[in-house]
């Protein structure tokens, strides 16, 4: 078996985070990859490799970026955290406070937090939604805000695994007058080269070309065969996207979902920009402070855990305000991390003690017994 080569920098001390990365590469020929870890705002694992299309044969490079999916909503928590900060937003208020339109059908009370929290009932839309539909930020926000809930709001929670982007990416707009992608480009002004929500003209050909694995496509299918059709709406929205999220040249592999603003599975970054954005959440990076210590506080009180509304199998994961939290589910280094995975392997996050920003990105999508960045993870806790 050839293996495959890794390009990029190591600290000392971080080896065996190396070799995870590249033991990560087994067995998977037509995978690219970059990963990128920060300790105190410093650069201290930054590597890439593989195949970044595997139908043109490119190879994957230190300027790689690729679809992040529900890593995007880490970043939007992040978003939203800062326009606390700002004074802007305020987590225990009614969303109808910034958005009087959401009070429609039994909403006006449900909070930002809860909103984030995955708990305000609107984790899928009642009505299936088109392509067409999905890519209109106007149609997607004005149907949500009208929507009767799918269960009473704040009793329960369920995944809100596309629609929680239009929910945050609308407190954003209504209180800055940017679109997320717009608001993040400012936030994230040193890294806005590598991280967007809406991929800009000009840069297409630096995103990696997706592949779902057969246990990718395997998750599908059975996401089809869920017992609620709302658990499968939830990542379809019906006709919008394929169960797998990806095909050859449709789902987020396609142009134009890439250049729209989805925020809640359409970001787009390299490993080094999500690492960076990631570390300024807890550290100074690169002259900038993200969020301070006093605003984590707040917005990592934990908010939904255990079975959801709609039963999945186990083990489940925790979310604070936005944030992922350490679980079984998904395993950071541990009670002082918070970030957010997505769907076929992504995973980035920050960690509160060891100061860290921690990004792995891959376009070679896997589902179920995927361990590559787990496996990166407790290689990095060993070494910190």
């Amino acid at each position: 078996m050839t293996q495959t080569e890794i390009h990029g920098t190591v600290e000392a001390g971080y080896e065996q985070v190396a070799d995870a990365f590249a033991d990560a590469f087994a067995g998977r020929p037509a995978m690219g990859a970059g990963l990128t870890v920060r300790v105190d705002g410093r650069r201290v694992v930054h590597l890439w490799g593989g195949v970044a299309d595997e139908q043109r044969a490119t190879p994957w490079d230190e300027h790689t970026a690729s679809v992040i999916f529900s890593c995007t909503k880490g970043v939007m928590s992040a978003l939203i955290a800062r326009l606390v900060q700002e004074g802007l937003l305020d987590y225990e208020q009614p969303v109808a406070r910034y958005w009087p339109e959401f009070a429609a059908a039994g909403k006006a009370d449900v909070t930002v937090a809860e909103l984030l929290a995955h708990r305000a009932g609107l984790s899928a839309f009642r009505c299936a939604l088109t392509l067409d539909q999905a890519l209109d930020w106007s149609f997607a926000t004005a149907a949500l805000a009208a929507q009767e809930p799918l269960w009473t709001p704040g009793t329960g929670y369920a995944y809100h695994a596309i629609t929680h982007g239009w929910l945050a990416g609308e407190l954003v707009r209504r209180v800055t007058g940017q679109l997320p992608g717009e608001y993040l480009a400012r936030i994230a002004q040193p890294w806005s080269d590598g991280i967007w929500i809406g991929l800009p003209d000009g840069e297409r050909s630096r995103v990696a070309h997706l592949h779902a694995s057969e246990s990718q496509q395997e998750a599908g299918r059975q996401l089809e065969a869920a017992e609620s059709p709302w658990t499968s709406r939830a990542m379809t929205l019906g006709d919008a996207f394929p169960a797998a999220l990806v095909s050859p040249h449709g789902g987020f592999n396609d142009p134009r979902v890439q250049a729209a603003q989805i925020p809640g599975a359409g970001g787009i970054a390299t490993a080094d920009a999500l690492s960076a954005f990631w570390s300024a959440t807890v550290a100074a990076t690169d002259g900038v402070r993200v969020l301070d210590d006093a605003i984590l506080a707040q917005a990592l009180i934990p908010m939904s855990a255990g079975e959801p509304v709609f039963p999945t199998d186990g083990p489940w994961p925790r979310w604070s305000r936005g944030f992922q939290l350490d679980s079984a589910a998904r395993r950071y280094l541990g009670e002082a991390s918070f970030g957010h995975d997505g769907a076929g392997g992504q995973v980035a996050f920050a960690d509160r003690d060891a100061r860290v920003g921690f990004a792995f990105v891959t376009n070679w999508m896997e589902a179920g017994a995927d361990d590559r960045a787990t496996t990166i993870v407790e290689a990095l806790r060993r070494s910190l």
